[in-house]
């Protein structure tokens, strides 16, 4: 099954590295004019142009999108750059502390629901206004196996994502009939950026929970993505897709 989207333009978050970085590569490949945002100026410049590279189009965008002036003109730069915007992936995310909800830290709390949730609406508040100004559009909001089950110390994360759940299935409700579809894809643990610092045996163990025996890789996600913001998808909407080597399923 052959993917295109020559023609349109997408806006990644997060797109500076692991899950993100694939997904804004893999877009450029099939054809997409793709802004590359990441908190990070330097990772976003590298994937822009790598994707540049290759023969694609892509240009950077940087900034924190937990603030939504910062989220409104990186939509704006999409549309500067290619006349429109088609597609969106709400992908940005940080993990937060670990800790025990009656110990949780406030500030700790706070970030994790700005970056995880709210830059989620800002991105939808933003894009949305000029997806219906062409008809029509897709988005992917980054969810997770942690949408669905608890994790211990995770508790802002978890909360986060699964608000993430509801938001998507809202927007797609409100926006069905214009032709903006929107769909959360939840990936298990996927071996990123985001893994780098546990401690000892903690990677192993996670490992241990997958049935297919192995942490998922960032193509893994990045292809399910690429398929539910394509045409092939176009009756997929307001819906939740794992991609989690059977980690839910137990």
């Amino acid at each position: 099954m052959q993917i295109s989207f020559t023609g349109k333009t997408a806006l990644v978050t997060g797109a500076g590295s692991g899950i993100g970085e694939a997904i804004a590569l893999d877009l450029g490949r099939a054809g997409a004019l793709v802004i590359a945002a990441d908190l990070d100026a330097a990772k976003a410049a590298s994937v822009a142009d790598r994707i540049v590279a290759a023969g694609g189009q892509a240009q950077p965008g940087a900034g924190d999108v937990s603030d939504p002036k910062v989220v409104e003109q990186l939509v704006a730069e999409a549309v500067a750059a290619g006349g429109r915007l088609d597609l969106l992936v709400n992908n940005a995310g940080i993990g937060g502390p670990s800790a025990p909800l009656g110990e949780y830290p406030l500030d700790g709390w706070r970030k994790v629901i700005d970056v995880n949730l709210n830059a989620v609406f800002y991105g939808m508040r933003f894009a949305i206004p000029e997806m219906l100004k062409i008809g029509g559009g897709a988005i992917v909001n980054m969810a997770s196996i942690l949408g669905t089950v608890g994790f211990a110390n995770a508790g802002a994360y978890v909360a986060a994502k699964h608000a993430l759940l509801g938001l998507t299935k809202s927007a797609a409700l409100e926006y069905a009939a214009k032709s903006i579809r929107v769909n959360a894809v939840g990936p298990a643990f996927i071996d990123t950026p985001l893994l780098d610092n546990l401690p000892p045996g903690a990677k192993e163990a996670l490992v241990a929970s997958h049935p297919v025996g192995r942490l998922g890789v960032a193509s893994d996600v990045s292809a399910l993505t690429l398929f539910l913001l394509s045409d092939q998808a176009r009756f997929i909407n307001g819906s939740y897709h794992l991609v989690d080597g059977g980690y839910t399923a137990q």
